[in-house]
């Protein structure tokens, strides 16, 4: 299992600029790390720009920063940048439905 604190970024609407909101905290276990690894060999065979991997709420034991809590929903993006499959975590804020996302993360530096 990889503990996981990186910068989280909050997106009112598309027409503004993404604002910094400090850390979020997660756990990346075992089954969630394998749908990642899973996700980066589906894009490497197809070419898809991109993949979107569902989480399991309870297992990830997520922290957000204060006011962005809770997220209406929540899943990994994987993505492919040099053929590396980098994945992070987005969702939107329950209370007024504003996008919530982390930096990138490659998903090979996960622990297994």
């Amino acid at each position: 299992m990889s503990a996981l604190t990186i910068e989280g970024w909050c997106k009112p609407n598309p027409d503004q600029k993404s604002i910094p909101i400090g850390e979020i905290h997660f756990y990346v276990d075992g089954p969630l790390h394998i749908r990642l690894e899973d996700a980066e060999e589906h894009l490497q065979k197809t070419h898809e720009p991109e993949a979107m991997v569902d989480v399991d709420m309870d297992s990830m034991e997520l922290i957000m920063p204060e006011g962005y809590a809770p997220l209406s929903d929540c899943k990994m993006r994987v993505y492919l940048h040099d053929e590396r499959g980098q994945f992070h975590l987005v969702g939107h804020r329950a209370s007024d439905g504003s996008l919530v996302y982390t930096n990138a993360v490659l998903i090979d530096q996960l622990i297994e």
